[in-house]
C-alpha cells in the first residue's frame, strides 16, 4: 500500500507562483510514476504533469513553460512548482503514483488551488 498526502494549495493572484508538495509513504519502494493532475468544476480530472522513476517527465500542453513537476526519492516527495498561474489553473490538484508490476494506482485527498483574477 502507497499513502500520498499533498499540500501547499491555497489562494493566489493571477500571474503569482505556487507550490504543490506530495509525500508518500509505505511500500514507496515500489512507486514508479508519479504525477499531479486537476479537476475544476464541472470538469474530468486531467493529467497536468507526470514524472517516471527515471525522471523523466511530461506536461499537459495548458502548462508546458509555466509548471515544473520535480522528484525527490531520497524523500520521497514530488513537487509541482506552478508560476504564471492563471484563472483557469483553479482546481483541486491530486497526487498520482502508479506502484508495482502490476502499476496499481493511488491518489492523495487532493489540495484547492484558487486563482483570483
Amino acid at each position: 500500500q502507497v499513502q500520498l498526502a499533498e499540500s501547499g494549495g491555497g489562494l493566489v493572484q493571477t500571474g503569482g507562483s505556487r507550490r504543490l508538495s506530495c509525500v508518500a509513504s509505505g511500500v514507496i519502494s515500489r512507486i514508479g510514476f508519479m504525477g499531479w493532475y486537476r479537476q475544476a468544476p464541472g470538469k474530468q480530472r486531467e493529467l497536468v504533469a507526470g514524472i517516471n522513476s527515471g525522471g523523466s517527465t511530461n506536461y499537459a500542453d495548458s502548462v508546458k513553460g509555466r509548471f515544473t513537476i520535480s522528484r525527490d526519492n531520497a524523500e520521497n516527495t514530488v513537487y509541482l512548482q506552478m508560476n504564471s498561474l492563471k484563472p483557469e489553473d483553479t482546481a483541486v490538484y491530486y497526487c498520482n503514483a502508479l506502484a508495482g508490476f502490476l502499476r496499481k494506482e493511488y491518489w492523495g485527498q487532493g489540495t484547492q488551488v484558487t486563482v483570483s483574477s
